[in-house]
């Protein structure tokens, strides 16, 4: 009645899953992935450390901050789909 009659008949969704993610479920690509992000990581610290383009360190800030989440949103995934 009233358009609720197909209320109880809905199916819950499945949680939405993107590509990177299906992707990180191989071994190989992960490591690959990680391995990538951990080498990006390094040389921007490098670049900071030694001072070098002083008027971009903030953007290399910026990149270094999104690199680490980056690993950490890897991290949670791969322990999210190994539960």
């Amino acid at each position: 009645m009233f358009g609720l009659e197909n209320q109880k008949k809905k199916k819950k969704a499945e949680p939405f899953i993107f590509e990177l993610e299906k992707s990180w479920k191989d071994p190989t690509q992960y490591r690959e992935l990680k391995v990538r992000v951990e080498g990006q990581i390094q040389h921007i610290k490098e670049m900071l450390k030694r001072g070098e383009r002083k008027e971009e360190f903030d953007e290399f800030g910026v990149m270094l901050h999104g690199y680490t989440s980056l690993l950490k949103v890897m991290a949670r995934c791969i322990a999210k789909t190994k539960k």
